[in-house]
């Protein structure tokens, strides 16, 4: 594009994850423009990627992808709610309602819609579609009025509206055209046993299935008729049939648009008016539409390079995935249906183990064309590189899908061309790791803010990782593994010192095996690994110097300085004494009260001299502490269960207690959370839990490893229709497992990844007991389960340990000087206490 020194006016139609990504490498390529941003949505962009945890807590800032102070200080004149009308290509500019918008270049990102089957009937209320966060608004509303959910359509989008479904407790069904799920990634043999595991969950699903009309329902609120003469009966309908490009504007404006839809562009995006450009879902190249979002992102940079009078071609993408539907790995690699001429195909299947492996190599035998995994994909990463890279097989290609041997190759990072592809959402290849080093980038942090590998899904952090290092170690880098300066060992290894040696003091443990004095990251760890092994007071001297601030006054400090107060409130089950108990004490002490998600009455506003008063109160009246300060068990949450609810096959509360029991006080690497689920509407959310629990009419389904954090992850299904006590053994397992091997303030999602074998691993440890360590875990958790001690009744038994919660180490008296703001500003009226001090609690705007 010819273009002189004056700022180019770029004009961006739309603000999905490719939108944005176009407007960020615009920017940074340092090319003077003054872009506009034409969002048709209320909210700038988000990751639909990522839609489903909206249904396990994730709400719209979570979500966003940018923010409006970042776009205003990258000089962005960005618009909401701001639909184009019209383009004018003869003046060069776009209408929305109210404004018109001049272009130099015009960017047309307008993405897809869901696609609904022309079937009478289909637009009636609670007949919805999933691709927006108004969407989800409209599923939840609909929920709330709703036992029984259907999606129509078994593909990606149709397995994870479903799984949105279940998730807000609908029972769910799935309805697929053709014989059988994901049919344009999976082989016949994946979808059948693909079929099977979504089913396990609770998901009823139905194939060859063509809905004829969708009318009044006798039992539900609608009754959908197949061209079979059967039916099924729903409240709500969900269509997830397919995506179809948003292509109107441009096709109104007389561009280029294919047959079957879609604006058709060159390979630098442009389409047939070289001054726009149609990048994402939108867009038609050599008569192919791309549903990624890895593709899309390839198509913004390619955009950015060609405004910017630089040559990038787009030559198409792979479209290979990995995955979880529902906690269920799947993956897809190149040529899955072995459609190559002379295409070979090598198949392992394990059913006990729910695993499913196909390897399509060419008719030499000489390199991979695709594979096809359920149930594992630990091995997804190793096939991709060498479907991607034409690298030479083994002798026995075979042996790169079947399970871990003695000749199963394992592809290094050194082995990798520097071509190969390390994250395929941003395309960082190895070059570009290897170009980042050398410019002086010399830790996978540094790499990651560099390069953005890895920012994405998330999916290649491992081989991220093992790429970094050995790049690092080939220039004599050594890559240290150690926990820090004072520590030559990793946290395994003091883990495994400390139980060993009975060391049971940090001083006696620096003394033997490192050096100095110890620091932040040190003592704090160590004290987590002596609670973990030994489960000693946390306040006794040896250890008190190495707790944090919140560990050091037994309660999370807030952040104005005061406390929170959070009682154990097991399964979430209380008696209307305690909850009595808990009014009194905030009423008492003039405390903010709050219920939360993970069925506590937390308390919060607590100076640090009022804790001792508190807590004498709650323990008189029978409350433990809750453990909400520590890295340890944080609750058992749970849904009513078969006592109470309709649905519940199993006694959902009084599982989620015992549990909540044993396992109160144990101090792990990370924070743990469980749930307990009486049916598989899931009203617990076990899903998202680090240990998740739902009952089924044989027993207990078990999950394990997921969580809700900042990168939420579903839990994977580790075992079926268990026993309690066979339940329980496995929970002992896992946790040692977990406390033994973990990094430091890892949480079990990313501990579970990083182990060598994932899911499949962990089950050969736990099920199998392949290291043979399972009676060593099972006696180690139940010394600990057997030293607990609730550390606020010890202290109150303590004169020593009372001290500590003075503000004064030789008076009882309270700072007069502190002030306190209350929740959101407000203004509440002192207690008589702080009368006399004259600590009255003043708005936020006079602090």
């Amino acid at each position: 594009m010819t273009t002189n020194n004056s700022a180019i006016r770029v004009v961006v139609v739309g603000n999905g994850m490719v939108g944005h990504h176009f407007v960020e490498n615009l920017i940074k390529s340092g090319q003077p423009v003054h872009i506009t941003v034409l969002s048709g949505e209320p909210r700038l962009a988000y990751d639909r990627v990522h839609l489903s945890s909206w249904f396990t807590g994730s709400r719209a800032e979570d979500l966003a992808l940018t923010d409006e102070l970042t776009y205003e200080q990258w000089g962005i004149n960005y618009v909401l709610n701001a639909k184009v009308e019209n383009i004018d290509r003869a003046r060069k500019s776009v209408s929305t309602h109210q404004y018109t918008y001049d272009y130099d270049v015009l960017v047309l990102a307008t993405g897809s819609y869901a696609y609904v089957p022309p079937i009478a009937g289909s637009y009636q209320p609670h007949c919805l579609v999933y691709r927006t966060i108004e969407d989800l608004q409209t599923i939840e509303h609909s929920a709330t009025q709703s036992k029984v959910g259907v999606v129509v359509g078994g593909g990606l989008l149709g397995l994870e509206a479903a799984n949105a479904l279940k998730q807000a407790g609908l029972k769910t069904h799935v309805v697929e055209f053709a014989a059988q799920l994901m049919a344009v990634q999976l082989d016949e043999g994946a979808g059948t046993l693909l079929r099977e595991k979504i089913e396990a969950l609770g998901v009823t699903v139905h194939t060859q299935k063509a809905t004829q009309v969708i009318e009044s329902g006798q039992q539900c609120r609608y009754r959908m008729v197949f061209a079979d003469d059967s039916f099924l009966e729903t409240d709500m309908i969900l269509f997830s049939a397919g995506i179809r490009p948003c292509d109107q504007l441009g096709r109104e404006a007389g561009l280029a648009v294919g047959e079957r839809g879609g604006i058709i562009i060159n390979n630098q995006c442009q389409t047939n008016d070289p001054d726009i450009y149609a990048i994402g879902e939108c867009a038609l190249w050599e008569n192919r539409t791309y549903g990624l979002v890895a593709p899309g992102y390839t198509m913004a940079r390619t955009a950015v390079a060609s405004i910017s009078n630089k040559v990038l071609d787009f030559v198409g993408a792979d479209m290979s995935t990995k995955l979880k539907l529902m906690g269920v790995e799947v993956g897809s690699i190149g040529d899955a249906h072995a459609k190559t001429a002379g295409a070979q195909c090598y198949t392992y299947q394990s059913q006990p183990q729910g695993v499913y492996k196909k390897l399509i190599v060419d008719a030499a035998h000489s390199k991979v064309l695709g594979a096809v995994l359920v149930g594992d994909t630990s091995d997804y990463d190793t096939l991709l590189q060498y479907c991607l890279n034409d690298m030479p097989l083994p002798k026995k290609p075979e042996t790169l899908i079947l399970p871990s041997s003695d000749e199963k190759p394992a592809l290094g990072a050194e082995a990798l061309p520097t071509t190969a592809t390390i994250c395929s959402c941003h395309n960082v290849a190895k070059s570009d790791i290897v170009e980042a080093i050398d410019n002086g980038c010399a830790s996978l942090d540094e790499i990651k803010t560099c390069t953005k590998a890895s920012s994405g899904c998330g999916g290649c952090s491992a081989l991220l990782k093992n790429v970094v290092d050995s790049e690092l170690e080939h220039r004599g880098v050594a890559v240290s593994k150690a926990l820090c300066e004072h520590f030559d060992h990793t946290r395994q290894e003091l883990f495994h010192l400390v139980k060993v040696e009975k060391i049971r003091s940090f001083d006696a443990l620096i003394a033997r095996h490192g050096t100095g004095l110890g620091c932040d990251i040190c003592r704090p760890t160590v004290g987590s690994i002596l609670a973990s092994v030994w489960n000693d007071y946390v306040l006794n001297t040896r250890n008190v110097s190495l707790q944090d601030t919140n560990d050091t006054y037994l309660g999370n400090m807030q952040k104005d300085g005061t406390y929170s107060i959070v009682p154990r409130v097991p399964g979430g089950e209380i008696t209307p004494a305690g909850l009595i108990v808990i009014g009194e004490v905030a009423q008492k002490f003039n405390l903010y009260t709050k219920i939360t998600g993970g069925q506590r009455i937390d308390l919060f506003g607590a100076r640090v001299d009022q804790l001792l008063d508190i807590w004498q109160i709650l323990v008189s009246a029978g409350f433990e502490t809750g453990h909400a300060y520590a890295k340890a068990l944080r609750t058992v949450k749970s849904c009513v269960g078969s006592t109470w609810c309709r649905y519940g096959v199993q006694d959902s509360v009084g599982q989620a207690i015992a549990l909540e029991h044993r396992y109160k006080g144990l101090r792990a690497p990370h924070k743990i959370k469980f749930a307990v689920s009486g049916c598989t509407r899931e009203c617990a959310e076990a899903q998202s839990k680090d240990i998740g629990i739902i009952a089924t009419e044989n027993g207990w389904n078990l999950y394990v490893c997921g969580n809700g954090g900042m990168k939420p992850r579903h839990g994977d299904l580790f075992a079926t229709d268990l026993s309690t006590d066979t339940l329980v053994k496995y929970i002992d397992r896992i946790l040692m497992f977990y406390i033994k091997t973990a990094d430091r303030l890892q949480r079990t999602s990313v501990w579970m990844d990083n182990l060598e074998g994932g899911l499949a691993y962990l089950q050969s440890v736990v099920i199998e007991d392949t290291l043979g360590i399972n009676s060593e875990l099972e006696v180690q958790m139940q010394r600990i389960v057997g030293a607990y001690q609730c550390e606020w009744k010890t202290t109150l038994a303590s004169q020593d340990a009372k001290k500590r919660f003075r503000q004064f180490v030789n008076s009882k008296r309270a700072d007069t000087n502190i002030q306190f703001v209350d929740e959101r500003g407000q203004i509440r009226p002192a207690t008589e206490l702080e009368k006399a001090l004259g600590q009255a609690r003043i708005p936020v705007e006079l602090v």
